[in-house]
């Protein structure tokens, strides 16, 4: 065979794999449904491996009969629901995390630990192969590779939509659903629903199909988790969520898990009409994507955080912490989870939570989320600071002239330089 990270392999060039295992990251849909039988049918041993992230799925008897059905000689569901939230939402949360100013990164975040999961479950099994059902063009392929080799980098990956065996035999989806059709694969998928979706407990993303087009606008039934906030009740909604240490803990004074508060949020974010995102991406292969985004709870706590963080982090930290954004949601984006930067960058996530204590008060309205109150036993907040009535002494007026002379300095310097480059502009 030939090199470990060598790449995509090429089944039909490949000898002697009749009795190899492959643990193939299932999701009881149409495209892993079909990859299943097709692996099988060129001579793997098929492990199907089923990861309950928080979407919505069919009874999970009927998704591991499919499976079988399908040509897995196991299929194997486990609940990761609370391990997702704990340890990859919410340190991008505490994080801020979003990539280009907009996403929050629902998607990229699942990537790492689906992946993480194969390894194990390849370990357990006694598999050398792992494969996705990712295509060539898009992101997540990266993401799921990318974590194989960084986890095991003696890892062989199928990954059969960017072998031509398989993707030009089955370019779309009328191809596919004909393929089960054919094999007797049980599968829901139509081609009436113009566009694919992907969901887990942080979000719903919708992508291709009439959205490929930057002008159309999203077909309102394809909305799955919110109201459309124009129909979205005329009463607002005050909400209070409690954070200790940076992490998300109660909402309106009831303690909750963490898959159970993001559940709770979305459905209480969902009813507003909250979370909905429309944009233009930046794919890591080269490549503009239009996605549409459902992310109710996570925006939600995405804006409390920031809220908390406003009255317990010192500015410098708020500034470097702000820096640093773009640089842990493109890691996050392009696949990078297990990478030595962000070993760092996790690292440094606690040291700047320690006081981000507190509650904020929150209205929800008609898609929107407003702050209206904040308060924190840590809060960097003084009254008799800010006041603009009295300042107990605390702070002194004359005081600010000395300051801005000398922040000004610079400035004075800067403008003598324009003037001589000008004179010396206007002699020649």
């Amino acid at each position: 065979m030939g090199p470990a990270n060598a790449g995509p392999i090429s089944l039909l060039a490949e000898e002697n794999m009749a009795k190899e295992k492959v643990v193939l990251a299932y999701s009881g849909g149409l495209d892993t449904s079909v990859i299943v039988h097709w692996l099988a049918g060129q001579g793997f041993e098929v492990i199907a491996l089923c990861l309950d992230l928080g979407q919505k799925v069919e009874n999970l008897d009927a998704i591991r009969k499919k499976g079988e059905k399908a040509g897995a000689s196991k299929v194997i569901i486990r609940n990761v629901e609370e391990e997702f939230v704990r340890d990859y939402v919410f340190p991008a949360l505490m994080f801020n995390a979003v990539y280009e100013g907009t996403y929050l990164l629902g998607t990229s975040l699942a990537r790492p630990l689906i992946a993480k999961a194969q390894i194990e479950c390849a370990a357990e099994e006694g598999a050398s192969h792992v494969s996705h059902g990712a295509t060539g063009k898009g992101n997540d392929q990266v993401r799921f590779e990318l974590s194989y080799y960084s986890l095991n980098p003696a890892i062989k990956v199928v990954a059969p939509w960017k072998m031509p065996e398989f993707f030009k035999a089955y370019p779309g989806r009328r191809e596919l659903i004909a393929y089960a059709e054919k094999h007797g694969i049980p599968v829901k998928a139509t081609l009436d629903k113009p566009w694919s979706s992907d969901e887990n407990l942080m979000h719903i993303s919708y992508e291709a199909g009439m959205l490929e087009d930057p002008w159309t606008e999203p077909d309102p039934n394809m909305f799955e988790l919110t109201t459309d906030p124009r129909m979205a009740t005329d009463l607002g909604e005050g909400v209070l969520i409690d954070f200790e240490q940076g992490v998300p803990v109660a909402v309106n004074g009831q303690k909750m898990s963490p898959a159970k508060l993001l559940d709770h949020l979305n459905r209480l974010g969902g009813k507003h009409g909250i979370g909905r995102v429309d944009m233009v991406e930046s794919r890591y292969v080269g490549m503009k994507s239009r996605g549409v985004y459902e992310t109710p709870g996570g925006t939600i706590l995405h804006i409390a955080h920031r809220a908390m963080e406003s009255i317990t982090l010192d500015r410098g930290v708020i500034n470097l912490k702000d820096s640093l954004v773009p640089r842990f949601a493109q890691l996050v984006y392009n696949g990078y989870w297990f990478s030595p930067e962000m070993e760092v960058l996790l690292e440094m996530i606690p040291r700047t939570q320690r006081a981000v204590t507190g509650v904020v008060r929150m209205e929800l309205f008609k898609g929107a989320c407003i702050v209206t109150g904040r308060k924190s036993p840590y809060s960097l907040y003084d009254t008799e600071v800010a006041s603009m009535d009295d300042d107990h002494g605390v702070f002194q007026p004359e005081d600010s002239i000395g300051f801005i002379k000398l922040n000004a300095l610079p400035l004075k310097m800067a403008h003598r330089q324009r003037l001589k480059l000008n004179q010396g502009r206007k002699k020649k």
